[in-house]
């Protein structure tokens, strides 16, 4: 769990609330379904509009990662890697298999078969630095959802304010009815401001540093990977890696 994510959304929430109660106001006058409608399904409509549904699923999976990111193992990896390097340099590329069949990591297993296959290094980057490519390319398409709905929501608040003031027009004969369309239209725009700013922009940056450093954690397993096909010394290789904890 990543406390720090709860902790932010809730200072986020919590101190539009409170503010709110302070001036005066109460919680229910922000619980305001037709709002909540206008600006959460049409930015929802309009990202489909722009997105193809498997990169949308793709990018709502994504959004476990602000609470529970995936786990930072390059202490992990490096260990492993010290073991594949000098296994490799004593008893050949061949006793690799073993490690690579105990590995649960795609990108790992496939850089491990390459070397066992004797693939020439320059050939092995090429391919590990192509699906690093695709796979970075995937990611940050998804994490695109959200960087468009902190775009969309507020001018879909906007929106909101406007029809809620279309409704109060048509009913100025009948003051009974002002107050509603003018909490549909303030309320829209603060659900379009709100979404966007406490919400939207925050995940869609916090994907995007995560998606980072998963790329970085690839960068270093290439680099790795090539040593070993090279048949580099191990501690050199080992030295070189720590850096990657910097």
């Amino acid at each position: 769990m990543d406390w720090g994510s709860l902790i932010g959304v809730t200072l986020a929430l919590a101190g539009v609330l409170i503010a709110h109660m302070l001036d005066g106001g109460h919680i229910g006058s922000l619980l305001q379904p037709a709002a909540f409608i206008i600006v959460f399904v049409g930015t929802l409509g309009a990202i489909l509009i722009q997105t193809r549904i498997p990169v949308f699923v793709r990018g709502v999976k994504m959004l476990r990662w602000i609470f529970k990111p995936p786990v930072d193992n390059k202490k992990t990896l490096i260990r492993d890697i010290g073991v594949w390097s000098h296994t490799a340099r004593k008893e050949g590329f061949l006793s690799l298999e073993s490690h690579m069949r105990s590995n649960r990591d795609p990108f790992v297993v496939k850089g491990l078969r390459l070397i066992i296959d004797g693939i020439d290094p320059v050939k092995l980057r090429e391919i590990l630095e192509v699906d690093t490519y695709e796979y970075e390319a995937e990611q940050r398409q998804a994490v695109k959802i959200w960087e468009a709905a902190g775009g969309y929501s507020p001018t879909i608040g906007i929106l909101g304010a406007v029809l809620g003031l279309i409704h109060v027009m048509e009913h100025l004969s009948d003051p009974t009815k002002l107050g509603g369309g003018i909490a549909i239209a303030f309320v829209a725009t603060i659900y379009g401001v709100g979404f966007a700013n406490l919400i939207f922009l925050p995940v869609s940056n916090r994907l995007k540093a995560i998606i980072h450093h998963s790329i970085s954690q690839r960068e270093m397993i290439t680099d790795a990977l090539l040593s070993i096909a090279t048949g580099e010394n191990p501690r050199i290789i080992e030295e070189r890696l720590a850096a990657y904890l910097r």
